[in-house]
Order: structure tokens, then C-alpha cells, then sequence
């Protein structure tokens, strides 16, 4: 059984906590194998060799990830239990379904966003529109006419909805899909040509010229990819959506072991390294204070809410 670093032990023994413990339990909300997945298991590898102690990754899949979430709202607030989460999983989920057993801001005590990613607007390269203007135009001259891939139930969902609903105003039925890579597949086989989707699995496509980018969500261009637009660039203002991906812990976790691993998240991001990693998963390190997560989560919480409201979105 291996001992945490000297500073867990400190605070192990001030907050009652044993100051041996077999592992850290980081528990992604989604399947393994993703990009949010791939990502915690970067991180936590470089925690492991900083904390001196096993840090596991336990995909915990299910439900738009309610069902990792949920389980780490119940663990004990000591530091041994975090959820590696994202906006879908943590915010949208709970925007989605009022009504859960957890809230997303009393439940948990945010340590760090740690990485961030806009969404991107893509079609097969053989689809005549090879700018959002073109897009909007052929989506306005025929209403009804074309429809678009995105994701199920989540994040990717309500950010296209309100993306072509309530940003283009048009009239572009949704093909959902369970999962990345099948709705990649469709697009570029050029069955569903146009596709709204999260960067990161799409970036190697665009970059090999597979599929056609025509705008990202973000509030600047995207550094690896600088001729795409933004969405206020191509014609539609204020739909900026960013997928975060952040650390957070049980409600009660002492404040001194937040710090101390919102610290760690600082550093880990930092190394040259990590960054690259992130670059070619096509994140963003961001990693900020505990303080900016919990009013970012707060934020987004009233923002997506009202979203669903205004679409009128519902999930049984």
C-alpha cells in the first residue's frame, strides 16, 4: 500500500482522514475511450507521480453522464473520490432533468476547470455551402430541406439546437447520434452532410482535409486550425458554447485539499508536455481557480436552463 506525499498526510491528519489510502479514484462520467476519458487519464497520470499514490480512472458511463455524477455526489468528502467531468455531464444534465438526486452546485465542490474545447460546424466535402453564409442561404431558400448530425441527448445537443433554432433561425431537422465516431462516418460519406459537433474528434479530419469546417464556437480561432472562423466571424453572433472539461468533489471536501489540488491541476497543465497532449486532442488547458469553476458552473447552469426553456426541450 503506497503513503500519499507529505502535504496529503498533513492534511490527512488534521482533517481525520487516514494517512494511508490504496488509491485516488478519478470517476469519468462517460465511456472509455473518449476524448474526455483519454483526457483523465492523462491528468491522472501525472497526479499519480506527483501525489505518490495510485490515482484510478473508473469509467462510470450512463445517462448523459448522471450516472458517474451521481455516484460521486454520495462518496465522502475526503479527497479520495473526484469527478472528472464536463459541461454536459455536470451542467446540461442537470438543465435537462430538474429533478435529480444531486445539485450540480450544493453537491460538489469545484477544484478546477482544467481544459476547454469549441464546437465546430462541418460538412462532407462534397456539399455545395463552403461558408456558413452559403449554409444559411441554401437552409433559408429551402426551409425543411436539409437536416444535420449531432449528438444525443447532452451538451452537443442543446448547443446545435440553440446553434440553428434560435443563432441561424432556421428550419434544419437533427439526426442524433450516440457517439463521435458514427456521426463522423455519416458526414463524411456525405449521408448526413452537415454536422455540429465537439473539436476535438473531428480536428485530425479537418486537418487531412476529410471534412469541411465552417465555423467554431469559440471566442477566438482556434490555434491549430487559425482559417476556421468563429460563429460571430461566419454571421452568428452569441452562440459561443465551449465543452469544459473540470475536477470537482464531494460537497465538504476540506478547503485545504481543494487548494492543494487546484494547485496541482495548475502545474500539471502547465508542462510543456501536457500542453502538447491536449493540443493534439484538440483541448485548451485552462485550469482555473476553484472560485472562477463554481460561478462558471453557476453561470452555465442559468444559461443552459433557459435554453431548454426557450426550445422546449424535454427528456423522459
Amino acid at each position: 500500500m503506497k503513503r500519499i506525499s507529505g502535504a496529503l498526510i498533513a492534511l490527512a491528519m488534521a482533517f481525520a482522514v487516514p494517512a494511508q489510502a490504496d488509491s485516488i479514484k478519478v470517476v469519468v462520467p462517460f465511456a472509455a475511450g473518449g476524448p474526455v476519458d483519454m483526457y483523465a487519464r492523462l491528468v491522472s497520470q501525472e497526479m499519480q507521480a506527483r501525489l505518490k499514490t495510485d490515482v484510478v480512472v473508473e469509467d462510470r458511463g450512463g445517462a448523459g453522464g448522471v450516472l458517474g455524477t451521481e455516484l460521486v455526489s454520495r462518496a465522502a468528502p475526503d479527497g479520495k473520490t473526484l469527478l472528472f467531468g464536463s459541461s454536459g455531464s455536470h451542467i446540461i444534465s442537470a438543465a435537462l432533468r430538474p429533478g435529480l438526486s444531486y445539485d450540480p452546485v450544493k453537491n460538489f465542490a469545484p477544484i478546477s476547470i482544467i481544459a476547454s474545447a469549441p464546437q465546430v460546424i462541418i460538412t462532407s466535402p462534397e456539399f455545395p455551402a463552403k461558408t456558413m453564409a452559403e449554409l444559411m442561404s441554401l437552409a433559408k431558400k429551402d426551409p425543411g430541406k436539409y437536416s444535420y448530425a449531432g449528438m444525443s441527448i447532452g451538451f452537443g445537443q442543446l448547443t446545435a439546437e440553440r446553434f440553428f433554432k434560435l443563432g441561424l433561425k432556421v428550419d434544419m431537422v437533427r439526426v442524433p447520434f450516440q457517439g463521435a465516431a458514427p456521426l463522423i462516418t455519416s458526414t463524411m460519406g456525405n449521408h448526413t452532410p452537415i454536422a455540429f459537433i465537439a473539436l476535438p474528434p473531428a480536428a485530425p479530419l479537418i486537418k487531412d482535409g476529410k471534412l469541411r469546417a465552417l465555423a467554431v464556437t469559440s471566442k477566438t480561432r482556434w490555434p491549430d486550425l487559425p482559417d476556421i472562423p468563429t460563429s460571430a466571424e461566419a454571421g452568428v453572433p452569441g452562440q459561443e458554447s465551449d465543452l469544459l472539461l473540470g475536477l470537482v468533489a464531494p460537497a465538504g471536501t476540506p478547503k485545504p485539499i481543494i487548494e492543494l489540488l487546484q494547485k496541482e491541476v495548475a502545474r500539471m497543465v502547465a508542462l510543456p508536455d501536457v500542453k502538447q497532449k491536449l493540443g493534439t486532442l484538440g483541448f485548451t488547458p485552462v485550469a482555473s481557480t476553484s472560485e472562477a469553476y463554481e460561478a462558471q458552473i453557476k453561470s452555465d447552469l442559468e444559461t443552459w436552463s433557459k435554453v431548454v426553456k426557450d426550445l422546449g426541450i424535454t427528456v423522459q
